[in-house]
């Protein structure tokens, strides 16, 4: 039950960012995939350095 509360409430928060500040919104999802894809790339380089 609390965990469906914390969750709605996430979302809510989600929701009303996204609808009051849009760019910002953006900013942060870009930020984001971009940690993602640089966290995959690092990992990338590991393996390679394990292999090598």
């Amino acid at each position: 039950m609390l965990k469906k509360v914390i969750t709605l409430l996430v979302v809510g928060f989600g929701v009303y960012y996204l609808l009051t500040a849009p760019a910002g919104a953006a900013d942060a999802v870009s930020n984001a995939a971009g940690a993602v894809i640089d966290a995959f790339s690092q990992v990338g380089v590991f393996v390679n350095e394990l292999v090598a």
